[in-house]
Order: structure tokens, then C-alpha cells, then sequence
């Protein structure tokens, strides 16, 4: 954290927590925001703090994302917590929440411990962990969720793998709401979707891959929907990607169950055509849907239906993804097109800026109880400074990750992270990286 005063001028304010959205300026003093207003506009505080020209360009708090798988420990070739931080800074990430899917799974305090004390001693960006809802993630003894909750874990989850067991969920969920603690699970039936590489269909058909129904998720979100009513525990969806489940989540909505969701941004943007001939790298999980489950997801975040948008950030080595489509590994690195991804809904005249921020600031810290999210008096001062409207496009050797995995080469986007800032301090400049 730092201890310096920093006076951010010239900016469009953007604070989706409380709609502010005015020209002004914001003041940073130890680490945390000491002044935010139109009044802070052109004028620097006293005592010579050191001063940025946004030059009209939006400051915001700084993204959190809530879905983030990295390799360590265990994978540390596919990603390290501090080449994922690297990447989430140049992203506007701030705060990335991370899986327990490594090797050891996350699901001792002592792991918690270690992810936070390692997250502390190598990432640039703040790390939160989420335990494994149930041992070594076999779906079938559900986890200490008391003693990892006082280990400083933000969530339970089996990550991107679903509990079979009813009865075991339900139990889990009955415990977890004891503690009030937020069980995230992942909507895809192992039976129906086992051996499937896309979305049945007739594209799938056509390239002779194997497939699975859309309904592979929305039967399982259906169910813990109606787990969630037996046991009154909050429960978030961690990633839903089709009409069927939109529409069910929607109505637990309406009953008043304690619901929520997010969808991947490569949902947001592609579709099952993409996967083109055989392009492993548009290998996902859950797979690319049809044209119009990806517009209905769209839909889901104009709507607020889904509350939050999140990368699905999962680095994957070259040799697992240059393989046959079949046997390739499932995954995408995000955390760099998370926000561009996002702004595209703005663009499209979908949403307003501040809606769209809101699915990766506010309402992320609201559901994970993260005292982030917000441009507020005393809270973190995590911001990210960013050009809405300027074009790039991705070129996978400009990553910060450790992996290229990406499904975006080539593509053009509008809009991303010029300056990253974390309890005040500067971890991404990207004018200082084009200079050197």
C-alpha cells in the first residue's frame, strides 16, 4: 500500500455502486481514497501531491474478477499467481479470485494460507482464494467450510466441476448457509456431457465432433435451484451460458432466492461457428453455444439478470492445445479481454458504461463481501484508468500471461486499461510499456 497522495484530475468519474458518473477528480492518500468529486476536477490538493492528467479519460474501481483457475501450486508451467497478476493489471483487474483447482487442491486452511501469504509475497494485484466445497473436489465429503471461511476463503466451489450427489450438495449447501458463506457451483451435468467437446447441434454434426445438450445445464441448474429452496443458502451460478438457464435463474429471482450468476465474456462473444476448423483454442467449458444462447446472454447482463461477467481466465500449455479437438484441453486466458469483451456491450448500444461496470466492480463485491468495488471515502484505493473508445487488436505475444490460449487473435476491440492502480500504487502504466 502506498503512503503517498496522488490527485487524479480531468476524469470521467464512473462508480457504478452509487451511479456517479460526473467530470472530477479523486484524491489517494495511504493507500486508500481520501476525496472523490466534481469539485477535484482541475484543482491539485495541497501538500504537492503527485498529480495525473486523466485527460477526460474514465477512472473507475478496478475490476474484480470471479473466476480465475492459475497452475500454482502444482502447474506453475501454465500459470504462477504472479504472471496471472501481471495480466490482470494490464486488464484493469484488480482483485482476481482464484480456484481451487491445483495441485493440491485449495481445500486445508493451510492452502488458503499459503495462496494468501504467496499472493502477498509475488502477485501485483490482490488475490483472493475460494475453497474446494468438497475434498480433494471428488464431489463427495464436503470441506471444512467454518475453519477455511477464518482461513480468509471468499467462497466454496468444486470449481469447474459439478457434484453429481444431490445429497451431497444439499448437505454442503445446509452447512454452508450455517456460516452464511456463498457456495458457487458449476452448472453441467457429468453424465450427459461426458465425452463432449461442443454444444450439440447441427455444426457440431457436421465436424463430427462429440456433443452435449444445452440441457446438460440447465437440468443441473434447475436442480440446485431447488436445492438452494431446501436450504435457503446463498448460491451463485459460476458461469451459465444458454436461454434455458437464463430464464430459470430469472424465476428464482422472482420467488426471492438468495441467486445469482455470471457468464464467461467469451460467451458474450462468440458463439459455437467459431470454433471454425477444429480451432482448439475456442475449446471452453462450458462449450460455445449457439448464436442465440450468446444473445440471450447478452440479454441476461442488459436485464441484470446475470450480475456478473467474469473472464473464465484458464491458461492452458501450447502442447494440450495443439492436439486433436477431441483430446485438446478446455480452456481460455481472459483476464487481458475481460474488459474490452465487456465495453462491447456499451458499444452495441446494449447497456450504459455504468451498467456494464457494474457486472465487474460492484456487484462481484457485493455478493463476495469484498471491500472493493466502489469510489468511495476510505475505501482501496483500486482504480483503473481507461480509453473506452480506443481500438486495438489482440495480438497473442503482447499477453502478460504465461499462456497464449486465447480465442481472440487477431480480433478487433474497442476500449481498454491504460493505468492499473492498487491500494494506491501504480502496477500497470501501458504508456511507460510502449516507451520501453
Amino acid at each position: 500500500m502506498s503512503g503517498k497522495r496522488i490527485a487524479f484530475r480531468n476524469a470521467l468519474l464512473l462508480d457504478p455502486a452509487t451511479d456517479l458518473e460526473v467530470r472530477g477528480g479523486l484524491l489517494v492518500e495511504n493507500g486508500r481514497i481520501a476525496d472523490v468529486g466534481s469539485r477535484l476536477f482541475n484543482d491539485a490538493e495541497p501538500a504537492d501531491p503527485e498529480v495525473i492528467d486523466c485527460k477526460g479519460l474514465v477512472l473507475a474501481p478496478g475490476l474484480i474478477d470471479m473466476r480465475v483457475f492459475t497452475g500454482e501450486p502444482g502447474s506453475e508451467h501454465r500459470e504462477t499467481l504472479e504472471s496471472a497478476s501481471r495480466a490482470a493489471a494490464a486488464g484493469g483487474v484488480t482483485t482476481i479470485v482464484v480456484m481451487p483447482n491445483t495441485d493440491p487442491v485449495i481445500d486445508e486452511p493451510s492452502l488458503v494460507d499459503f495462496i494468501h501469504r504467496r499472493a502477498a509475497a509475488t502477485a501485483s494485484v490482490r488475490v483472493v482464494p475460494m475453497a474446494a466445497l468438497t475434498r480433494h473436489l471428488a464431489g463427495e465429503t464436503m470441506t471444512e467450510i467454518g475453519l477455511l471461511t477464518e482461513a480468509g476463503a471468499v467462497a466454496f466451489t468444486d470449481g469447474d466441476r459439478t457434484i453429481a450427489n444431490a445429497r451431497v450438495l444439499r448437505r454442503a449447501l445446509a452447512y454452508a448457509s450455517t456460516f452464511g458463506a456463498l457456495v458457487v457451483g458449476h452448472a453441467e451435468d457429468p453424465d450427459l456431457s461426458a465425452g463432449a467437446s461442443m454444444t450439440e447441434g447441427e455444426y457440431a454434426m457436421r465436424l463430427g465432433i462429440a456433443a452435449a445438450p444445452t440441457a446438460a445445464e440447465a437440468i443441473i441448474v434447475e436442480r440446485d435451484i431447488r436445492l438452494v429452496e431446501l436450504t435457503g443458502a446463498r448460491y451463485h451460478f459460476g458461469q451459465i451460458s444458454c436461454r434455458a438457464s437464463l430464464d430459470a435463474v430469472a424465476a428464482a429471482k422472482q420467488r426471492g432466492l438468495p441467486i445469482t450468476c455470471s457468464v464467461s465474456a467469451h460467451h458474450l462473444a462468440l458463439n459455437e461457428l467459431d470454433v471454425g476448423s477444429y480451432r482448439t483454442f475456442m475449446k471452453v467449458k462450458p462449450p460455445l453455444r449457439s448464436e442465440a444462447d450468446r444473445a440471450a446472454m447478452v440479454e441476461g447482463v442488459a436485464s441484470g439478470i446475470v450480475d456478473v461477467i467474469v473472464s473464465s481466465h484458464d491458461p492452458q500449455a501450447a502442447d494440450t492445445k495443439r492436439q486433436p479437438f477431441a483430446q485438446a484441453a478446455f480452456g481460455a486466458v481472459g483476464l487481458e479481454t475481460l474488459l474490452p469483451i465487456a465495453l462491447t456491450l456499451h458499444h452495441e448500444g446494449r447497456a450504459s458504461l455504468l451498467h456494464v461496470l457494474k457486472a465487474l466492480t460492484a456487484s462481484p463485491a457485493r455478493i463476495l463481501n469484498l471491500n472493493g468495488g466502489r469510489l468511495a471515502k476510505g475505501a482501496p484505493a483500486d482504480l483503473v484508468l481507461f480509453d473506452p473508445d480506443v481500438p486495438f487488436v489482440v495480438d497473442p505475444a503482447e499477453l502478460h500471461s504465461r499462456a497464449r490460449n486465447t480465442p481472440f487473435e487477431g480480433r478487433k476491440f474497442q476500449g481498454r486499461a491504460r493505468m492499473t492502480f492498487v491500494g494506491g500504487e501504480c502496477v500497470f502504466d501501458r504508456g511507460k510499456e510502449k516507451k520501453s
